[in-house]
């Protein structure tokens, strides 16, 4: 049933996204004047074909559904036949400006679709998780800028650079999308937090010596924050486990372990797994009368499945209360941090993908198709507002990777038109078919790492 979610999500991500974005290609070369001959989504065998009366474009779809594809009259297509009262429709004869507006589009199309999708769940609002910090691990930038655990974040300022306002923040997502940016600039930062009635209090972050290999998707783990405040409570117990052999029971709630205060499942999970055949003493609240009890489990030697690592395991599977809060936006805001997310996305990206080229950034960060339905099905699980937010993203990694200048991509064929504006001349045929060559074989290459990483992903290796 997991597999038919993930696939039916990836199915319905991919078709909007190809579809807007050849759409924008389309509709401006309607605009500018541009003879369509067809509109594919997909490549291979056609499944479906209708020819428009009115355009006579020929609407297509395909048997192999990873993309689309808009060809317009052009007099370069060697099996290209026309007639001399078309001729000005061909997208050869429009000017450079024009032709620079048409590739443009799609990547186009791409961003102003997840500035819609991101101002659509900010307006109908999404629960998230409140910005209260867990303990911070030792020697992590949030135990060195004082943090103990159990306080609220409510706002950030930015020392170095920044206009000297305190700005809101308004949840757990608010507050990773802030420290992100933060991060990735290196900043300096000064976190205002509230602990229960007490407050507001700062706290310094010096973010300055953050690796530029630490900004990824775990990277609020390695600057030391993890969700807390909630209850950590038992929900299941496996037979025969070490767990039940301790005599732990479900719904038991989680106070501490070895006398440090439970605050989090990370930080919990995190000690079992590194306690492998040594006892840890766990003190839980059972039943209606909230009694405290003393019990000591030895976590039991097992693989784990994500990472191939050995690891302890006690056999109960936890849940997780944490505090929540309901984060709405009116629309007119709604669409400004819609445009401002978008543009926050796609500047880090372009950035991430700089910093993996000069080798600052791992390629492991690339992601490929395996990936892209592992998160398409998860996020359609989650509800609507988390697929709408990750079509968002994966529509501005969509529009990013469009306009790089590689050619073959339509960023390569926005550099031909530059090079035409400013030297008067086109890029002679003989060097597009070489550094189209040259484009592909990096395309290929790409597509290769990214295939590899979801298999590693897959298989841990």
């Amino acid at each position: 049933m997991d597999l038919l979610t993930e696939l039916l999500a990836f199915a319905v991500a991919i078709g909007v996204l190809v579809v807007v974005h050849e759409y924008g290609h389309y509709s401006v070369a309607r605009l500018c004047g541009v003879k369509v001959l067809r509109f594919s989504i997909g490549f291979g065998k056609p499944l479906f074909q209708r020819v428009s009366r009115k355009t006579g474009t020929e609407w297509t779809i395909a048997a192999l559904p990873l993309g689309g594809y808009v060809k317009m009259l052009d007099e370069r297509d060697p099996d290209a036949v026309i007639a001399p009262e078309d001729l000005p429709y061909a997208f050869t004869r429009k000017s450079v400006a024009q032709r620079f507006a048409i590739v443009a589009a799609g990547p186009i199309a791409n961003f102003l679709l997840a500035i819609l999708l991101f101002a659509i769940v900010y307006a109908s609002g999404v629960s998230e998780p409140v910005a209260t910090v867990a303990a911070p691990a030792s020697n992590t930038v949030a135990s060195r800028a004082g943090f103990d655990g159990g306080e609220t974040i409510v706002g950030i300022r930015y020392r170095d650079g920044g206009d000297g306002e305190t700005h809101a923040v308004r949840s757990w997502s608010d507050l990773r999308w802030k420290l992100l940016g933060a991060t990735f600039d290196h900043r300096h930062v000064v976190l205002v937090a509230r602990e229960g009635t007490r407050g507001p209090f700062d706290f310094p972050l010096d973010l300055s010596s953050v690796s530029d290999r630490q900004v990824d998707d775990d990277f609020m783990s390695h600057l030391g924050f993890e969700p807390g405040g909630g209850t950590l409570s038992v929900a299941s117990v496996e037979p025969g486990s070490a767990a039940q052999r301790a005599g732990l029971v479900p719904g038991d709630k989680l106070r501490s372990i070895d006398g440090k205060p439970v605050d989090s499942a990370t930080s919990f999970i995190a000690t079992i797994k590194s306690h492998a055949g040594q006892p840890v003493l766990l003190q839980i609240e059972r039943g209606y009368a909230r009694a405290l009890q003393n019990v000591t489990v030895t976590p039991v030697l097992q693989r784990d499945d994500a990472t191939g690592a050995s690891v302890g395991r006690i056999g109960a599977a936890l849940a997780d209360q944490v505090p929540m809060v309901e984060v709405r936006y009116g629309p007119f805001e709604s669409i400004q941090l819609g445009a401002q997310r978008t543009w926050d996305i796609a500047l880090y990206s372009l950035r991430m993908f700089g910093r993996m080229l000069v080798g600052e950034a791992s390629l492991k960060n690339l992601s490929g198709p395996v990936t892209i339905a592992d998160y398409a099905g998860k996020s359609a699980r989650l509800g609507p507002s988390a697929f709408l937010s990750f079509l968002g993203l994966v529509s501005i990694s969509l529009g990013v990777l469009n306009l790089l200048p590689i050619p073959v991509l339509d960023g390569g064929h926005l550099l031909y038109y530059l090079v035409e504006a400013v030297t008067g001349k086109a890029v002679s045929d003989r060097w597009q078919l070489v550094l189209q060559r040259a484009g592909l074989a990096c395309i290929v290459a790409l597509s290769a790492i990214a295939l590899f990483n979801d298999l590693a992903r897959l298989i841990h290796f």
